[in-house]
């Protein structure tokens, strides 16, 4: 059975009367331009959002929750009115109902915007009321609609309403804070907005609106493949979504197979006989496409990093997909489509109108789908840039035709298509080009501003790019004549948080990768500084200076007041610990289990750096040295890493064998990481922070041990494992500090964290008992030879290799040497009672910290 399908609206009365009076008309005008308000505003803030210091996402929002959400809205029900015939609600009731949305998503984008959660709170909940009311809506309106035929379309809008109840509430909870539940909150958020409330709506109306765009008829068998696809889509959602908040990857990739396995269902029917021709036509074709590479893109690249940690930079590349190429596609196409058949009276309204849309639709069509892989393949720039301005203006060139014809409609019920001279044929496409044209050679001219070379200014009043990344500020100097006010545009182009801080104390926030904020320096009348305020990134090299022409010579504040750090007194060994001081358990305990799960939360504590000497230091799991892992060769190892803290950290395994892209990436504050590994190798193994610079990270304590077995290792009496490292003093990142830890300047060397720590609580054994002694140095620079007083080691275990056995005859050792990031074990006995010291053999480190004491009593 096949059948041609009328969208149109109930006929307007005859031609030169005006609209149809009663309100549904003008309601329905009046919220196609509202549609067209949004995607206007989506446009300009894309364009204006980094001048007006606002995050990208706003543009995103307004392109999704507004054009996008209020489209969905008003489409969805005049189908199910005009296919299911069903009555339609009360054009007051729609009309306030689609007002108290609008309000609801200004409420929620600008609760965000400005951070004031309570508003954010109101404006979702908003948004959940009125979806859930939509959906309800729906289902009663199935109750009442005829049997069979398009009943489906009501299913996919009901399913789609659902999603988007989800979305706010899933949006509200990363709004009031999700803690460690933000990437997985965040995840769902953005996949049931873009593949539940967005991806179902439209998918569910192409079975129609497709067939009505193309000229041909809706078959049987679409509609069987209709009803027919939207359980395996909404199986697929759930699925992926589930997945996504349990943090099972396979689960994810499955939903997301079975999501892209709908897409298929859908395809497949309306897969075109012949040319398709028209810009809907082809507008949609193109948006339906990209929707189904963005969910095996999504799957593919899920499955390759293993893990849904990996999923906040999966996203990052899918959103412009589905954001660029099917949602703004989509909606402009079908706006092309159905546009004409709301402000047009007749056939010849109705021609005019759609001849108008269609004006540099090839142009606009190639420009759209040539900008998404520009955005979403993460090239260098000005290429996204580029690809943003493509995109943005083939929108605009869109929302500026419809307007066009879309504001006379709804002012005065009329066309203004008034007689009289016509654009040439190709006016729209040849502006359109020549507008393209000066944007990529305005990009491209631009494109050299990350140069190091320093920038010169002149004139009165000067905004400067600056970028953040590759710990360096670009351009590294700035000239500028006396007396010029200067506004620094700053963004970060690096995947670690960075600001930017002036030496007289204003400062830009903490930017995200990507993000960019201004900050108002002012007339400048003589030298300034700026600098990364993030710890230790000033240190290593993230600085900026303002050089004035024909000014005075500004006196900067030495570097550590600038820091608010004062001198650092030395080290007191002799000191007594601080009360309530515990020692660090050197006692190395047997391996269990062939599964090694933890939690490690990074943070920040007060720490017994030297006896009686307590610092902030960035630990591992609350302590320094982090906690001891133990395996044996084909262990598993699987670690669940939490940054706790306001700066950005990573984990590097040195006794796990990975590609380190996605598992040793750096965690932005909040966000979650599982890093897995099987023990290939025996070894004493280091493990350390990997953000960049890693000498001040484990220099402030961000470091441990793990033990991997050797095959037949035989029992011992006792077991201990020390981590010695070098003590730099100071606030964590200060510039004294940086300045030692990069000059190799340490002021002490210690054991597992505290110098000294085992001269007051020594390790202890008894005579003839067989001790094991498992020895890492963490650095992060010196070598470190590990010496016993008195006793000499029959066994010598080094870098995965038996350097002694004690079946050796020929000799002992003395000492276990190990450069930064080694490890070993050696093993001895005790002749006699007594106090056995034991030291770092470079006397510097021993006298300076590396010291501790065995004590050693007879066995009975």
């Amino acid at each position: 059975m096949t059948q041609f399908v009328d969208l149109a609206p109930p006929p307007a009365r005859a031609e030169g009367a005006g609209r149809r009076p009663g309100p549904r008309g003008p309601v329905f005008v009046w919220a196609n331009v509202v549609v067209l308000g949004w995607l206007t505003v989506a446009v300009g803030l894309l364009a204006a959002h980094q001048l007006l210091g606002l995050p990208g996402w706003v543009a995103l929002h307004a392109l999704l929750l507004g054009a996008a959400t209020n489209a969905i809205v008003i489409w969805s029900e005049h189908f199910v009115v005009t296919l299911c015939r069903v009555p339609g609600p009360p054009p007051r009731r729609l009309a306030l109902g689609l007002t108290a949305l609008n309000l609801f998503v200004v409420t929620t984008i600008v609760g965000v915007t400005i951070d004031i959660t309570a508003l954010a709170g109101v404006g979702g909940t908003g948004v959940a009321a009125i979806a859930a009311v939509h959906t309800v809506h729906l289902l009663r309106l199935r109750k009442a609609s005829l049997p069979g035929r398009f009943g489906y379309l009501i299913g996919f809008y009901a399913a789609a309403s659902a999603a988007l109840v989800a979305v706010a509430v899933l949006g509200a909870g990363l709004a009031i804070g999700a803690a460690d539940w933000y990437a997985r909150l965040w995840a769902a958020h953005v996949h049931l907005a873009l593949l539940g409330w967005i991806g179902l709506s439209v998918l569910g109306t192409l079975f129609t609106l497709w067939p009505t765009t193309t000229g041909t008829r809706i078959t049987a068998g679409g509609l069987k493949a209709a009803r027919r696809a939207l359980p395996t889509l909404t199986a697929g959602l759930l699925l992926a979504v589930g997945g996504m908040l349990t943090a099972n990857v396979w689960v994810t990739v499955a939903g997301l197979a079975c999501y892209a396995a709908g897409t298929v269902l859908v395809i497949v029917p309306l897969r075109p006989a012949g040319r398709i021709s028209g810009p809907a036509a082809w507008m949609l074709a193109a948006a339906t496409g990209w929707v189904a590479i963005a969910v095996l893109l999504d799957a593919t690249r899920l499955v390759l990093a293993g893990s849904v940690d990996a999923l906040p930079e999966i996203v990052g590349t899918v959103m412009p997909v589905l954001a660029v190429g099917f949602t703004a596609q989509v909606l402009v196409g079908a706006l092309t489509q159905l546009l004409p058949v709301v402000l047009g009276r007749g056939p010849a309204e109705h021609k005019a109108v759609a001849g108008i849309l269609a004006r540099g639709w090839q142009l606009r069509t190639v420009a759209a789908n040539v900008a998404v892989p520009l955005v979403a393949a993460g090239l260098p720039e000005p290429l996204p840039r580029i690809g943003w301005a493509l995109a943005g203006l083939s929108a605009a060139t869109f929302v500026t035709l419809a307007l066009r014809v879309a504001v006379p409609v709804a002012r005065r019920g009329a066309l203004d298509l008034e007689p009289g001279p016509q654009p040439p044929r190709g006016t729209t496409t040849g502006v359109l080009a020549g507008l393209i044209v000066v944007v990529v050679a305005t990009a491209l001219a631009t494109s050299g501003r990350n140069s190091p070379a320093p920038t010169t200014v002149s004139g009165a009043e000067h905004t400067v790019e600056v970028t953040l990344g590759g710990m360096r500020i670009l351009p590294g100097t700035i000239d500028v004549p006396a007396g010029s006010r200067l506004v620094l545009r700053v963004t970060n182009q690096d995947a670690m948080v960075h600001d930017l801080r002036l030496d007289t104390g204003e400062h830009t926030p903490r930017l995200a990768r990507g993000e960019t904020a201004l900050l108002d320096v002012g007339p400048v009348s003589g030298d300034r500084q700026a600098w990364c305020d993030v710890a230790g990134h000033r240190a290593a090299g993230m600085k900026l200076s303002i050089r004035v022409q024909g000014g005075h010579q500004h006196t900067p504040a030495t570097p550590d007041s600038e820091n608010g750090t004062a001198a650092v007194p030395g080290l007191d060994l002799a000191a007594d610990p601080s009360p309530g001081w515990v020692p660090r358990d050197a006692t190395l305990a047997p391996s269990t289990g062939t599964v090694h799960r933890i939690e490690l939360r990074v943070g920040e504590r007060d720490v017994e750096v030297a006896p009686g000497r307590r610092e902030r230091r960035w630990t591992f799991g609350g302590t320094t040295p982090g906690p001891t892992l133990r395996g044996k060769v084909g262990d598993r190892f699987e670690i669940t890493l939490v940054n706790d803290t306001a700066m950005g950290h990573g984990i590097d395994f040195h006794a796990g064998a990975l590609a380190p892209d996605g598992p040793m990436r750096t965690l932005a504050p909040g966000e979650r990481l599982v890093y897995r590994f099987t023990a290939q190798r025996a070894g004493a193994w280091l493990y350390h922070c990997s953000t960049m610079p890693m000498s001040q990270h484990i220099a402030n304590g961000m470091y441990g041990a793990v033990i991997i077995d050797p095959p037949g290792l035989p029992a011992v009496d006792r077991e201990y494992v020390l981590v010695g490292s070098q003590l730099y003093l100071g606030d964590p990142g200060s510039d004294s500090q940086v300045a030692k830890i990069r000059a190799g300047q340490p002021d002490g060397w210690m054991f597992n964290g505290t110098a000294a720590q085992y001269d007051h609580a020594p390790l202890v054994a008894r005579t003839r008992e067989r001790v094991r002694i498992w020895v890492v140095n963490a650095g992060p620079g010196d070598t470190t030879s590990f010496h016993v007083v008195g006793a000499q080691f029959d066994t010598l275990y080094k870098e995965g290799g038996w350097l002694l056995r004690p079946t050796d005859t020929a000799g002992g050792a003395q000492a276990l040497d190990l450069a930064p990031a080694q490890g070993g074990f050696v093993e001895l006995t005790f002749p006699e009672p007594g106090h056995y010291p034991f030291v770092d053999h470079d006397m510097r480190h021993a006298e300076n910290g590396a010291h501790g004491s065995i004590t050693v009593t007879e066995h009975p």
